[in-house]
């Protein structure tokens, strides 16, 4: 018999598939049969919390699959293993597709395809999904539709690609060790990146034992991509921590739940970063002095023992809904004298 964290993998595959050929009655089914009657759901801004499979499937997918009516789910990370607490996980990166076709979230429809970045983590106990953290990068959407309302992004706005090895389905049987020395390494990475800048400058996060020189850092739409340690800093670092130096200083009050698989290794956490806006505010924020909370959902992947791959989600519009700024909002004042109704495309055969 194989190792639970091959088997939670494989429970998961028929949800995965399900959402491949994404169709409302099988995907029901699908959620249904993988977790438990009041399994807790996790859910990005603006969707929050539900509980069971039925609300989360009205809450999350009903009104997508309208707008996407061809909806189609691709992983390119799929990957398990304990944290450090013992609790099992199943961590899967991809994005969803299809033809928008129709409004969604106010987001105007294109017409075009659309993708949608995700990352989404699984809980299990006794085989089945007790509880489901996510983030969608909606902010891409609203990017792709040309209605994006807020500051424009520092990084390359791009579909950001899946692992360069293209290993990222980690098969089985789990190597504990090897994950567990994957996990070490990110976790060591993020306290050394933490001394900077309150024990000195950047040379204290010592970029080069960590990090490969050809990283790249794939941020969230809002931010975009960084690379190599120029990109990384100039792009993310440097304003985060201009807007936000107090970070990673209240490690005490949030949950990490880390945990590694090959070559792989994962966060999630709800929330798991506790910070201030001051210094020169964020993303076009001005610093308004408020403390929020962030959710950051990560994978790595190492190559020759440095990180050479880095896929980050972060909750940014519930930092910007903290903060005071309504982004759905300013999309409908941006987008008003937009047509945002149903658009039929042409099958191009009749």
């Amino acid at each position: 018999m194989s190792d639970k964290h091959t088997q939670h993998k494989a429970l998961i595959a028929p949800l995965r598939a399900a959402m491949y050929d994404f169709s409302e009655a099988g995907v029901r089914k699908a959620l249904a049969e993988v977790t438990s009657s009041d399994a807790a759901f996790h859910l990005c801004h603006p969707f929050g919390d539900s509980t069971g499979s039925d609300a989360f499937f009205d809450c999350a997918y009903k009104n997508l699959l309208d707008a996407w009516p061809d909806l189609e789910r691709r992983d390119y990370i799929v990957m398990a293993g304990p944290d450090d607490g013992g609790a099992d996980w199943v961590g899967c990166g991809g994005y969803y597709t299809g033809t928008f076709i129709g409004p969604w979230l106010d987001i105007p429809p294109t017409g075009h395809q659309a993708t949608m970045r995700f990352h989404e983590f699984y809980r299990f106990v006794d085989g089945k999904v007790v509880e489901f953290q996510a983030l969608w990068d909606i902010p891409e959407v609203m990017i792709q539709a040309k209605a994006w309302p807020m500051s424009p992004s520092l990084g390359l706005e791009w579909h950001v690609p899946g692992p360069a090895t293209q290993d990222g389905f980690v098969p089985g049987p789990y190597d504990e060790a090897k994950g567990t020395k994957t996990c070490q390494h990110i976790i060591e990475m993020l306290e050394f990146l933490k001394r900077h800048p309150s024990q000195g400058g950047p040379e204290v996060m010592e970029m080069e034992r960590f990090w490969h020189p050809r990283m790249n850092w794939y941020g969230p739409s809002g931010i975009g991509t960084g690379r190599g340690y120029a990109g990384f800093r100039n792009w993310h670092q440097i304003p985060f921590l201009n807007g936000m130096p107090d970070r990673g200083q209240y490690v005490d009050d949030i949950i990490y739940h880390f945990f590694g698989d090959g070559e792989y290794a994962a966060v999630t956490g709800w929330p798991n970063m506790i910070q201030t806006v001051t210094g020169d505010g964020w993303m076009g924020i001005v610093p308004s002095g408020k403390m929020i909370t962030m959710r950051s959902l990560d994978f790595w992947r190492l190559e020759n023992g440095k990180i050479r791959e880095n896929w980050v989600l972060v909750d940014l519009l519930d930092a910007y809904r903290q903060l005071g700024v309504d982004v759905f909002a300013r999309l409908r004042e941006f987008n008003k004298a937009r047509n945002i109704g149903r658009i039929d495309v042409p099958d191009g055969m009749h």
